[in-house]
């Protein structure tokens, strides 16, 4: 049985969806005298742009496996994805890379993890809680780890 995918589609179609490249450079290169014979310097109008991609169940499923095996988790998550790298957003290769909080999203923030010496998944700073912190704006809802920021877990 096939697992579900651990990203989900967002509906980018509808009215004000903000997307953070939205393109139109192309248009400034065009016919120019420097590209006008040269195909090889241009590239295609139609980049790979991930828009409308949600890696919320992929930063839920990396902190309810907190403390396993990395080997594992790592290799079922990639089965699981479209492309590897939105687990490294979460997850910090090397120790300077390391953070308490990860921001995604306007006003979304998850625990930062690692890799221990012992191939364990661990959080950066276990002690940090959303009702702890206080939002930086009261225009959005902002949470840390699925919970609302500033307020006791219901």
């Amino acid at each position: 049985m096939d697992k579900k995918p651990l990203y989900r589609k967002v509906n980018t179609t509808a009215h004000n969806v903000w997307r953070n490249n939205p393109g139109g450079h192309y248009r400034y290169e065009r016919n120019t005298k420097a590209e006008i014979n040269s195909q090889a310097l241009r590239g295609s109008m139609h980049g790979i742009k991930h828009h409308g991609y949600d890696y919320t169940p992929l930063f839920r499923f990396l902190l309810s496996r907190v403390g396993g095996n990395w080997d594992e988790i790592y290799s079922e998550a990639i089965s699981r994805l479209d492309r590897p790298d939105p687990v490294y957003w979460l997850v910090a290769q090397h120790e300077h890379e390391r953070r308490d909080i990860v921001g995604v999203g306007e006003s979304s923030c998850f625990s930062g993890l690692y890799i221990d010496e012992q191939k364990r998944l661990q959080i950066v700073n276990p002690t940090l809680k959303a009702e702890d912190m206080t939002p930086t704006c009261t225009c959005c809802t902002h949470t840390f780890n699925g919970v609302v920021i500033g307020k006791p877990k219901a």
